[in-house]
């Protein structure tokens, strides 16, 4: 499925899911204003506050009035509904072409955002992900043991897989909207084996998928945790896609 580039990018929203404090959803946000604004480019941002009890969603009202209610959209849920079902709703919001996901929590920084774009202009990507794999990418604020099952996660992946894409568990992605709207459709996982689906999917339905290395720094506040859950999760999905795909 290929849709022709536009030679300006009509609308890059960003969708910012899962801020753990209001005060880097507040750094988050001017970062990435910023960004767009000096890029020149016409965008929108979406906020997706999924009922957190710190004053995220204040913050959010705060900067409506600086940034006005056009550049800032606020769309919050009354409780955490899942990952899936916060992308339908970021995605029923937004009016461009183009949809650039990331967390607000600062473990993706919006200063990779241009490097997106232009990627995916370089040969009208349907997707662009980020990846900690290759070229400059990295982690900042892993142990070893978190380091050592994230890439042998990966590394079992693309055995079995074969995706196409160095990583396949972030979610700091740019997106054509209906591109995006067809993965979000297809896919059952939920958590964070989500991002993995989206990616195997996007190859099932032949997608072409660039990447750009990106700095992974693990969360400024709050926790990041991986347990036995997550990994029995992981392999339980990994063997579904690897029957189904």
């Amino acid at each position: 499925m290929r849709q022709t580039l536009n030679p300006k990018v009509n609308s890059c929203q960003t969708c910012f899911f899962k801020s753990n404090r209001a005060v880097t959803l507040l750094m988050c946000l001017i970062k990435s204003n910023n960004v767009f604004f000096f890029s020149g480019h016409n965008y929108e941002i979406i906020v997706i506050d999924d009922g957190s009890p710190d004053g995220t969603l204040e913050v959010g009202k705060q900067l409506v009035k600086i940034y006005g209610s056009e550049k800032i959209v606020l769309k919050p849920r009354e409780k955490k509904l899942g990952l899936g079902t916060a992308y339908i709703h970021g995605i029923k919001h937004a009016t461009g072409n183009f949809i650039i996901i990331m967390d607000a929590d600062l473990s993706h920084h919006p200063k990779f955002i241009p490097q997106f774009i232009e990627k995916q202009k370089s040969n009208d990507f349907d997707v662009v992900s980020g990846t900690r794999y290759i070229g400059d990418g990295g982690v900042y604020g892993w142990d070893f043991k978190r380091k050592l099952v994230s890439r042998g996660a990966n590394f079992l992946t693309q055995l079995l897989l074969r995706p196409g894409a160095s990583d396949l568990t972030g979610s700091f992605r740019l997106y054509k909207k209906p591109v995006l709207e067809k993965l979000v459709e297809s896919c059952v996982s939920k958590g964070y084996v989500f991002q993995m689906e989206m990616i195997i999917r996007a190859r099932q339905f032949e997608f072409t998928i660039g990447e750009v290395p990106i700095t992974f720094v693990d969360r400024v506040y709050g926790e990041s945790k991986l347990g036995g859950s997550e990994i029995f999760q992981f392999a339980k999905s990994l063997l579904y896609l690897f029957a189904t795909t």
